[in-house]
């Protein structure tokens, strides 16, 4: 299940207000490309991921990362699927920090991840679904822990490195869950000013807590709209931009997975995904890098691999949810 010592820098609270305290403030324009908010990405690097399960995963920046060949990475993201199956058969991630890794309950839990860490090639650390959503709080915070019930009882306390800490008002054992500092958040959001501040409709998961703790905070956007949407509605703003390194202009950046309101999951690309690992086990994931990932150069020979109504049929779909 993983080294049950948690690493320092991940939880440092001081190391990372410095960090922080040191990055560029600009309140310039944030745009660029995939190539170059990528390119911020480094080997060894802990990558946190917004978004959840198949809910607005920045594909986009994913597929880069496994384009650019990073290597001996750290995966976490609360709820994990596909782009951390791609991860770790691309030779990518060394080590993954989650609650779960499945596309959903039809199809199970990660085969894929079973194979890689059951032979070695990857390293789990298993938190509980709260307990990874107060990492990123704590991290948020600029604080070293924060006290919690949660996993007090089970195994993963012994194994994870969980401390506890004695409560100095009633005396209870609480969970001392400690900070996650990632190094780079990877994230998708609905619209976005080119200053980097970006808005999310439905439900934002974890990503607010993401980019306030990540030292990098890389982003892709369905949308570029003016300065003047973003001030009109302050209070939509998720994400400030002072905390976005660089911004990607990236129509369906999550697709096949779904975008809410925008465009819905393609569960029939997941079941032709999950019945070829059925059939030939790891090696169906590697032919899918082949085909999506290694083979068209840019994301929008990517979804030209859809085709364009199939990519209006989830529009669609995603229409019909939400009005």
């Amino acid at each position: 299940m993983g080294d049950p010592d948690l690493n320092p820098a991940e939880y440092d609270f001081i190391a990372a207000r410095r960090r922080v305290e040191a990055k560029p403030k600009s309140a310039g324009e944030k745009l660029t490309s995939l190539e170059e908010a990528v390119g911020r990405v480094k080997d060894g690097d802990h990558l946190s991921v917004g978004g959840c399960l198949f809910s607005r995963t920045p594909l986009a920046l994913v597929r880069e990362v496994l384009r650019q060949r990073r290597r001996a990475l750290t995966l976490s993201r609360n709820l994990t699927c596909t782009e951390g199956e791609l991860l770790m058969a691309a030779g990518a991630v060394s080590r993954v920090v989650t609650a779960w890794m499945s596309i959903g309950l039809p199809w199970g839990v990660s085969k894929i991840l079973r194979h890689y860490v059951e032979t070695g090639a990857v390293a789990l650390e298993e938190w509980s679904h709260l307990a990874l959503g107060l990492r990123f709080r704590a991290g948020a915070m600029g604080v070293p822990f924060l006290p919690a019930l949660t996993m007090l009882g089970s195994d993963l306390v012994g194994v994870g490195g969980l401390k506890t800490i004695q409560d100095p008002y009633t005396g209870e054992t609480l969970a001392a869950v400690p900070a996650l500092f990632p190094d780079v958040a990877l994230i998708h959001v609905h619209r976005a000013d080119v200053f980097g501040n970006c808005q999310i409709d439905g439900y934002p998961h974890m990503d607010a807590d993401i980019a306030r703790a990540a030292t990098t905070v890389l982003v892709t956007t369905e949308e570029i709209v003016p300065e003047e949407e973003t001030r009109r509605y302050p209070d939509r703003t998720v994400i400030p931009g002072f905390a976005v390194d660089a911004l990607v202009h990236v129509p369906f950046g999550s697709f096949p997975h779904e975008c809410y309101g925008l465009y819905e999951a393609d569960y029939d690309h997941f079941a032709e995904y999950t019945a070829a690992i059925d059939a030939r086990g790891p090696g169906a994931v590697g032919d899918y890098l082949e085909r999506y990932v290694y083979g068209p150069p840019a994301w929008t020979d990517y979804l030209d691999l859809f085709g364009s109504e199939r990519l209006a049929l989830q529009a669609k779909r995603a229409r019909e949810l939400t009005r």
